[in-house]
């Protein structure tokens, strides 16, 4: 299968005792496939996706794309995208500025950045914002920045992490459509995490329950 297979994984935090996070979770996400985790805060949710992408350090099993071990593959070369749930956007950049930032730390030449900025500003529905502060816009807005940003470098799988939850139910809702129809749009692999049930079943193809550090 090509995508995404974690087998086994144990995120393990230290302390006095240790806190188990993540025990024995094993999953498939294939290509073009977005996959949902669903539960409540502390569940290992969270870890589980940190350890995907490489930003936390598992304690045991694997995570592999299209049969490669990334055991050893830091988090910058595993070209996974991640969307955090304020955005974390660059306050003093604009718009453009903030999209186009993981295409020129990549050497992208600026003709090719330009284009890819204008195509995402398309997509995210923010045409004519490019120049725009990043501190001016809503906080709507701003996630679809966060989003495009993350899009930017057509990484293998982007990874969202509650990337809805600071919005207002309203907007949560309407943004949730968008996000799904703009992950298909661009053929992405997605892993989400979420605790809003309706989310998952909107943004996702397929949901799966975490409870206790495990597959519910």
């Amino acid at each position: 299968m090509t995508g995404l297979a974690v087998r086994d994984l144990h995120v393990t935090y230290p302390g006095t005792p240790p806190v188990e996070a993540v025990r024995g979770v094993s999953l498939d996400i294939a290509q073009g496939e977005t996959l949902a985790l669903l539960g409540p805060s502390g569940c290992g949710k969270s870890s589980l996706l940190a350890a995907v992408v490489g930003i936390v350090d598992a304690s045991g099993g694997s995570v592999a794309w299209d049969g490669e071990d990334f055991a050893r593959v830091p988090v910058h070369q595993r070209g996974f995208g991640l969307v955090f749930q304020d955005g974390q956007l660059f306050p003093h950049l604009t718009v453009g500025a903030n999209i186009a930032f993981g295409l020129e730390m990549s050497g992208v030449g600026r003709a090719a950045r330009a284009a890819r900025v204008d195509e995402l500003l398309a997509l995210v529905g923010l045409e004519g914002l490019r120049d725009r502060g990043v501190t001016e816009l809503s906080g709507g807005q701003r996630q679809r920045v966060a989003l495009a940003r993350s899009l930017a470098p057509r990484p293998r799988l982007l990874a969202l992490d509650e990337p809805l939850s600071s919005l207002d139910a309203d907007l949560r809702s309407r943004l949730a459509v968008e996000v799904r129809d703009i992950l298909r749009a661009e053929g992405m692999t997605g892993l989400l995490v979420t605790h809003d049930p309706a989310e998952a079943e909107v943004m996702a193809d397929r949901v799966m329950r975490m409870a206790d550090g495990r597959l519910a």
